[in-house]
């Protein structure tokens, strides 16, 4: 049985390794967003350097949380190798201790990553993702509205007509629309008016408007300081409806699946994404196992290039179809629960059943 001290100094080592290639790569990141940042919007208006620092700072954890599974494989190959190469795993197996006992403690360290990640990380995501697509709005303003793939639309009627109204993004759960456009019509379903906004808060029956530009057929655009629209439409249903599931934390995403369903809507995308958070601890200890596969063979001249990038690419892979599965879940096609954890409980099974024959015969 491996002892506390030993399981600790394997727990440890791979702690230090994770946090230096989650600096590493975080680092990495963050130049490489700001520089992709400068490039696209340095002939906005509003541009700055402070604007494109803050950016690329407010979308970093949401890109660290992708990056997550990957540093998680990286770290566990690169634990082991280590340990291999210092011959530390062969004294280890010498004192009569099994490959099981000495992975527990690095998958252990691997599921308190995921953990931490899901806790701490993924607030930080969801609040700075929001943030970044109201921030990236308002500066890029009518630019960013070329690219219609972004916008958000949703449709309201009341005793007053019918209302189609557009966002670019939106705040505090789809009550405060950055960039809104509103298309007012008559009953024969004609565009009568057409307001844009720079934002559009709702209130109680009615949305509040603010520097607001009116266009009505041919007649000279007119410049409004505000603007109220009458709106029957409820916070409940807006928080769904214009929400995106990534802007949502952890947290909040098994309220907003009950609201879902309370107003009779499919919440798929929202259980999609709160149950592949909480797979993602379970799945870096399928990357370790997948990590271990080919991390763990002895050799006195280190382990080829063709078995690293083997197990690379094997991470990848799995990555990749937890990615396809969840569209389908997201899409409904598949129960989210299920999409879920079927690629994480196959790879942790792969794993398991690949080790024991190759460590128990």
């Amino acid at each position: 049985m491996i002892g506390f001290t030993l399981a600790r100094y394997f727990l440890r080592r791979y702690a230090v390794i994770a946090a230096g290639n989650f600096i590493g790569i975080a680092a990495l990141i963050f130049v490489v967003s700001f520089t992709e940042i400068s490039g696209r919007s340095s002939d906005l208006d509003g541009y700055s350097a402070d604007w494109a620092l803050g950016l690329a700072a407010l979308q970093l954890p949401m890109i660290m949380l992708q990056a997550v599974p990957f540093i998680g494989l990286i770290a566990a190959m690169a634990t082991l190798i280590s340990l291999n190469r210092k011959y530390e795993l062969v004294i280890a197996r010498a004192a009569g201790i099994s490959a099981w006992q000495f992975l527990t403690p690095i998958c252990a360290g691997a599921f308190i990553f995921g953990l931490l990640s899901v806790v701490l990380l993924n607030p930080l995501a969801a609040n700075g993702f929001a943030r970044a697509q109201a921030l990236e709005a308002e500066v890029r303003g009518a630019s960013s509205a070329l690219n219609g793939e972004r916008e958000q639309w949703i449709n309201q009627r009341t005793d007053e007509g019918q209302t189609v109204i557009g966002a670019e993004t939106t705040l505090d759960g789809g009550q405060t629309l950055v960039r809104p456009v509103f298309l007012l019509m008559d009953d024969q379903g004609r565009i009568t008016q057409r307001l844009d906004a720079e934002r559009a808060r709702l209130r109680d029956g009615h949305w509040e408007l603010t520097s607001v530009t009116r266009r009505q057929g041919t007649l000279t655009p007119e410049r409004l300081e505000t603007v109220s629209v009458p709106t029957n439409l409820q916070p409940r249903y807006l928080g769904y409806q214009l929400t995106d599931p990534e802007a949502v934390s952890v947290f909040d995403l098994p309220t907003m699946v009950e609201v879902a369903r309370s107003l009779g809507l499919r919440a798929n995308a929202f259980a999609m994404q709160f149950q592949s958070l909480v797979t993602l601890p379970p799945l870096l200890v399928a990357m370790t196992l997948i990590a271990a596969t080919v991390s763990m063979r002895f050799n006195r001249m280190g382990l080829s290039v063709v078995v690293i990038l083997g197990g690379i690419i094997s991470g990848f892979l799995l990555y990749v179809v937890s990615v396809l599965v969840r569209a389908f879940g997201s899409a409904g096609f598949m129960p989210p629960t299920v999409a879920a954890w079927t690629p994480v409980l196959a790879a942790m099974f792969f794993g398991i059943t690949f080790l024991l024959f190759k460590e128990d015969g």
